[in-house]
């Protein structure tokens, strides 16, 4: 499926099947009645997402500045829909509350690193979609990510001075 060209999120919703367009709408009203205070919802990256905007965060997404940071975010592809939990990704706690919770209700998981993909909405528990963004404020969500960030540029750091010293080394066998 092409990635779509929406500006907005209704027109987004409005471009998809009947079914597709219904199963994002409950997972997007789950997600908007638990999403704390500073996300905001928008178009982003050809789907619905879910973001830090700049006015909260003002450094964006380290892979692209430009782009607020990712949240989660919504979207229909060719062969599922997905819900793209960003915030899940790199919290090993929350992750393995939200499969636990997952699977506990019956329903199978169906999961990458932070993408679940589903084919309807019956598929969904949608209690368990909630709760999830729900234990995410914007504090530690940011939190969080700069701690990641801050982990890679360390571990970054010494492999760089690690490279430099053999090359150094090497050079004066």
């Amino acid at each position: 499926m092409p990635k779509s060209q929406a500006k907005t999120v209704d027109q987004y919703l409005a471009s998809l099947p009947e079914e597709r367009a219904e199963a994002l709408e409950a997972v997007r009203a789950t997600i908007l009645k638990n999403l704390k205070k500073g996300y905001e919802e928008g178009i982003q990256y050809g789907m619905i997402g879910y973001y830090v905007p700049h006015s909260e965060y003002p450094p964006g997404y380290h892979c692209d500045p430009k782009q607020p940071l990712p949240f989660a975010s919504l979207g229909s592809q060719k062969n599922h829909m997905g819900i793209y939990l960003t915030f899940i990704y790199g919290d090993v706690e929350l992750e393995t509350w939200f499969r636990k919770a997952w699977t506990d209700t019956g329903k199978k998981l169906d999961m990458g690193k932070s993408c679940v993909r589903f084919k309807k909405i019956e598929d969904v528990p949608l209690k368990v979609i909630g709760e999830a963004v729900r234990r995410v404020t914007l504090k530690k969500y940011l939190e969080r990510y700069e701690a990641v960030l801050a982990s890679v540029g360390k571990k970054t750091t010494k492999t760089t001075k690690k490279k430099t010293a053999k090359k150094t080394t090497t050079a004066k066998s």
